[in-house]
């Protein structure tokens, strides 16, 4: 029945478990969904940057968001982790980013009527990252909004060590 409403009434998420919580991500940035991969270690990069990754010749900085959104308490990564492959704009274009998260569990269309505003604090996530709250059922899921996850600064530096790390 959401595959009949119109486009603007609708919006297509990739629904991934990221510590205990359910969040979502407009399939419309998501490149692709690649199994955990040994990264490669960028010095002097913040601790949420887990590493690089060669993508089909294209280095990609892989980002660990339970310790971007200080989550670090949470549960190591097993064998359903995956790294979403999206584009965030970087002020010239866009840039591949990964990010690191439990499992990816669905991929959904969502009516744009069932999500709303973020609460001040949602999954100890501050809602500076955030774009709503959307309803699935009878489970919640906190719809990140990828531009404001890094800042353009930090999406321009993670391309330089990206480059750096490739020319070594």
């Amino acid at each position: 029945m959401l595959e009949k409403m119109p486009e603007g009434e609708r919006a297509q998420f990739v629904i991934f478990c990221l510590d205990g919580a359910e969040f979502g991500v407009p399939i419309g940035q998501v490149v692709r969904i690649v199994r955990l991969m040994e990264t490669t270690r960028v010095p002097r990069a913040p601790n949420f940057l887990e590493g690089v990754i060669n993508l089909q010749g294209e280095i990609v900085p892989v980002i660990d968001l339970k310790k971007r959104f200080g989550l670090e308490n949470g549960t190591e990564y097993g064998d359903k982790a995956r790294i979403l492959i999206v584009e965030v704009p970087d002020g010239e274009g866009q840039q591949l980013v990964g990010m690191l998260v439990d499992a990816v569990t669905e991929i959904r269309w969502l009516p744009t009527s069932a999500i709303g505003a973020p609460p001040p604090m949602v999954a100890g996530i501050s809602p500076a990252y955030l774009a709503g709250v959307g309803q699935v059922e009878d489970r919640v899921v906190v719809i990140l909004d990828l531009n404001r996850v890094l800042s353009t600064e930090e999406i321009v530096a993670l391309s330089e060590m990206s480059d750096e790390t490739l020319a070594e």
